[in-house]
């Protein structure tokens, strides 16, 4: 634990933290029984360095809790082996039901993106601009959460062209902010 804190706080001198290098090694959903394992001991829900602190806290307080009880039981301290043992068995225990509190407190990263692709079947109106096959215009579409997104949009075909405030619908994405688009069929649905 004293390494950790010696690490933690040198590297927060340089500017970069110990934890960084280590979240990115777990895989968030692991597959198979290893999967099964690390995601009961939550890893992927809290930080990898917190259940290190968890899993070495755990380790040493229930060693000396079995140590000593076993003193005053038998009056002798139990046979290094075993004592490790159980203490490992304490802390993964430890970890289960500590990080598992602490899902509940740490927040979450949480965000409403989405991708340009599924912004095709939307309707959106031309704001800027007259758009023509090869000279796109912009237009404002909204995704599902409600947000506005802006993108180029040009006619599919390549005699049709649409005008400033035309409401139109996405029909294909090209590439990058850029989508062909038709004349919306049913404004009075949309």
């Amino acid at each position: 634990m004293l390494a950790l804190a010696v690490a933690e706080a040198v590297s927060l001198l340089v500017g970069v933290s110990t934890s960084h290098w280590h979240d990115g090694t777990v895989v968030d959903h692991p597959d198979g029984s290893m999967g099964g394992v690390l995601g009961w001991l939550h890893f992927g829900k809290v930080p990898f360095l917190i259940i290190l602190v968890i899993f070495l806290t755990a380790f040493a307080v229930s060693g000396f809790i079995i140590q000593f009880a076993a003193s005053g039981l038998i009056g002798f301290f139990m046979p290094l082996p075993i004592a490790v043992a159980l203490a490992f068995v304490a802390a993964v225990f430890g970890v289960r039901v500590l990080g598992g509190a602490l899902t509940k407190v740490i927040p979450r990263d949480e965000t409403t993106a989405v991708s340009d692709a599924s912004l095709v079947g939307r309707v959106g109106t031309i704001v800027i601009g007259t758009a023509r096959a090869g000279n796109p215009a912009e237009a404002r579409v909204r995704d599902e959460h409600g947000a506005s997104h802006y993108v180029m949009v040009e006619p599919e075909g390549p005699d049709q062209a649409f005008e400033t405030g035309a409401s139109v619908l996405l029909v294909r994405h090209v590439s990058g902010r850029r989508f062909q688009a038709i004349h919306n069929p049913k404004p009075e649905l949309l």
